[in-house]
């Protein structure tokens, strides 16, 4: 007994190797099986043609052409022009009583009533405001505040600065107006 208590056991190879054996070993050991256990799921991608680039841009830029051409024909009336629409169903019409431009009456002193009409007299001013008394009572006028365009054929109330004219018996620049 003394003998097997002083040298140290050693293992048995031969059981070792019959246990390892006998357990089965794990899906990475071996051989793989037929189908493999990830699938690839990209596609090697094809270089577009050069032809095909220039249709597809071709016909993007005539839709986009085709767009803003449909799109400008829809458009409401240009500034000068009359509207299609009655001023009752147009909902950019001016309403009575509203009032538009700048509130400084110091800078617009000046006021004039009357019924607005498109057109100066040679060069000055880009609208004329019709007044009782014929032409020689007319007031031009021009506004780098207020588009006068949506007041064309309205009676309105305008307040103004007088400006130096060569022609027109009195040219107004216009801040203010309000729709009568």
């Amino acid at each position: 007994m003394e003998n097997s208590q002083s040298k140290p056991a050693q293992p048995q190879k031969k059981s070792e190797t019959a246990t390892s054996s006998a357990q089965p070993k794990s899906a990475f050991e071996g051989k793989p099986s037929g189908t493999p256990v990830m699938q690839s799921f990209s596609t090697p991608k094809k270089a577009a043609s050069p032809v095909m680039v220039l249709f597809i841009l071709v016909l993007m830029a005539a839709f986009g052409v085709g767009t803003g051409y449909g799109v400008a024909s829809m458009s409401s009336a240009k500034p000068g022009e009359k509207s299609a629409l009655p001023n009752a169903l147009n909902p950019n019409a001016p309403a009575k009583g509203e009032t538009y431009g700048s509130d400084d009456t110091a800078a617009y002193k000046d006021t004039a009533e009357g019924v607005l009409k498109e057109g100066g007299i040679e060069g000055e001013g880009q609208y004329h405001l019709e007044r009782p008394g014929g032409e020689s009572q007319y007031v031009y006028m021009t506004s780098s505040t207020v588009d006068l365009s949506k007041f064309i054929d309205k009676k309105i109330k305008v307040w103004g600065a007088t400006q130096t004219a060569q022609t027109a018996g009195w040219l107004m620049d216009v801040g203010k107006v309000e729709v009568q």
